[in-house]
């Protein structure tokens, strides 16, 4: 396929919240007038963070349907899937949207896949997301998850972000068009992996279209702060996963990583969760793990560990 020529957006004026405020209305100026009432709006917003959690099934390794059982055991109240969701359940799903309405489960998103960068593969591409975004919608789900691709063998040009920038905007056109709302999800090994590659996908992209999903381990092992991450991207953040990691490993080399249960890894946890009230953030923040880091462990027994760390944040009560 052709992509049409793209120009080039013009720099964004940089404008903080109470600049933003203080010139939306006549009301807000009195708020900027007055330090107690601006105060008191900071008050209100932090107040109104509100945080609901799940459980991401990839630990169980595509056995969802012992995923939805243990999941909803330990007590989240949300759940993500992957493509084999689509491989069980794509002719029948009915079956599963009762599956979850039993075990009192929200289907938080589905995991896509990665946005292709090659122009050969794109129509075909972007309709396979298209086509679990419907399978998302009939199983009652909220959300869809991408991740971009990484050009092989050489570094990003400024030509790939603008093009991926297309890309996700064409795919959240689309999506949102049968009632599903794109998710990006960046990733180490992904274009966009770092926090500057990120900033480039993301500003080539329409806010209204394609979202923010944070992953904060992967952030952090990109070389980010993910605290800073959630207010960067606060306007455009759908969801978040909520995950550690531990960097270097012992006994590998200096670049070695792995993903671990929470409060075992070097992620500020606290931190984030404080960004997020001080956002006001108001929606889903998924528990995620790879795989299991112990063998000797269940991928529910890794997860009552993580839910567990969070009942000790204060952040949990089930």
């Amino acid at each position: 396929m052709h992509l049409p020529i793209v120009p080039t957006p013009p720099t964004p004026r940089t404008v903080d919240r109470r600049t933003f405020i203080c010139e939306g209305s006549s009301l807000a100026a009195l708020a900027c007038s007055s330090p107690r009432i601006w105060r008191a709006l900071d008050a209100s917003r932090a107040a109104a963070a509100r945080i609901q959690f799940g459980c991401a099934a990839i630990t169980w390794g595509g056995n969802d349907p012992q995923a939805i059982d243990d999941i909803a055991d330990l007590g989240f109240g949300g759940i993500q899937l992957r493509v084999s969701a689509i491989r069980r359940w794509g002719e029948k799903p009915d079956e599963l949207k009762a599956l979850l309405a039993a075990r009192k489960l929200t289907l938080v998103a589905l995991s896509s896949g990665s946005v292709t960068l090659d122009p050969a593969k794109l129509d075909a591409n972007l309709a396979l997301h298209v086509s679990n975004a419907r399978f998302l919608r009939q199983v009652g789900g909220l959300y869809l998850q991408v991740t971009d691709e990484r050009p092989a063998g050489r570094e990003p040009s400024a030509d790939d972000y603008r093009r991926m920038g297309w890309a996700l905007t064409e795919l959240g056109r689309r999506t949102a068009d049968i009632g599903v709302t794109l998710a990006l999800h960046p990733h180490m090994g992904a274009l966009s992996q770092s926090p500057g590659d990120i900033r480039r996908v993301m500003d080539a992209s329409d806010s209204r279209l394609v979202r923010m999903e944070l992953d904060v381990a992967h952030y952090a092992q990109g070389g980010g702060d993910p605290a800073e991450g959630v207010r960067t991207y606060a306007g455009r953040l759908l969801f978040l996963h909520i995950k550690d990691v531990e960097s270097p490993v012992t006994g590998r080399g200096p670049e070695s990583y792995r993903f671990v249960e929470l409060g075992r890894g070097r992620v500020n946890l606290p931190a984030v969760f404080q960004a997020l009230k001080s956002v006001g953030f108001d929606g889903w923040a998924v528990v995620e793990l790879d795989e299991v880091p112990d063998g000797a462990r269940t991928p529910k027994e890794s997860a009552e560990i993580s839910k567990q760390y969070l009942r000790g944040l204060g952040l949990i009560e089930f």
